[in-house]
Parts: structure tokens; sequence; C-alpha cells
């Protein structure tokens, strides 16, 4: 039960709460799934270092999940079981790499569905990288980021102005 006196409708005030528990949620899943709140040291620059190392970690997999599911953000506790639990194998003919992965989780056709989304905008990306420079294939990545998690395509312009700090 909820007690408030705020003057906002119901439908609102469930809104927000749903805002703040996401905001605690992330929290709650780097102490708990990530480990950082499992290591202790007297050597400080090793304590920052493992803190940075836990943060990268779990912001590029938490990019990735996104990549793989954009309409909703999953969990650690439930993702990495669902999209890590498969064997690969590399194969080489003609010149090519051909990696095939059998995934051994209850839900093989929506994780396979997930990877081959990342995979079919990693390839994009990589055609896209061959023939830009480095800035623009930040910009051209950052972009496809921003369009495939929000829904929302941004000007060109809009991001390299936000990157020179006009």
């Amino acid at each position: 039960m909820l007690v408030t006196d705020l003057e906002h409708e119901v439908v609102t005030i469930a809104q927000l709460y749903r805002d703040r528990a996401d905001s605690e949620n992330s929290f709650d899943e780097l102490k708990n799934q990530w480990g950082w709140g499992g290591f202790t040291t007297q050597d400080l620059k090793r304590c920052r270092l493992t803190a940075m190392a836990v943060a990268l970690v779990y912001n590029w997999w938490s990019l990735f999940v996104r990549l793989a599911n954009p309409k909703a953000r999953l969990e650690a506790i439930t993702s990495r079981p669902f999209l890590l639990s498969g064997v690969a194998r590399r194969t080489t003919h003609s010149g090519q790499q051909h990696l095939s992965i059998t995934t051994l989780h209850g839900n093989a056709q929506e994780a396979q569905g997930m990877l081959s989304r990342v995979s079919s905008m990693l390839n994009q990306w990589k055609i896209a990288a061959e023939q830009l420079n480095l800035k623009s294939v930040w910009q051209y990545a950052c972009e496809n980021i921003i369009t495939t998690v929000t829904g929302f395509r941004l000007k060109s312009n809009l991001l390299l102005t936000a990157q020179r700090g006009g």
C-alpha cells in the first residue's frame, strides 16, 4: 500500500514509483550481481581499478543487452545465463570465418534472435567503419545506439555539437 499527499493522478504516481524503483535497481544490480560490493582493500588504487573495471563491464553488458532487446532492460541475473549459455565453433572456409553458436538455454530461439540482431548490427557497423574516419565511426555507432535504444533519430550534426561542447 502506498500512502501519499501528492496531487497527481494514480496512474502518474504509479509511473513515478516505477521510475524510482528502476533507478534503485541499477545500484542493487551493481552491488549484488556484478560484485561491486564484494571487495575491500587497504590499497585505494587497486580498489578504484576494480570498481572501474566492474563499472566498465556493467556498462558494456547493459549496452549489448539493450541492443539485443531494445524494448526492455534485462537484468544481469537473467540475461547472462540467457545469452551466454552456449557453445560456439569458429570455422574458416575460402577465406571467410563463420561462427556457429549452439545455445543450451530453454528459450534458445529467442536468444538466437537477439544474438542475430546484435551480429547483424555489428556487421553493418563494420561495413560502415571501412568507409569512415575514426570520428565518423564513433558518430555512426552512437547514433545507431541512441536510435535503437530510444527509438528517436538524432540529427547528425547534433551529436557532433555535443561532442565539441557547444
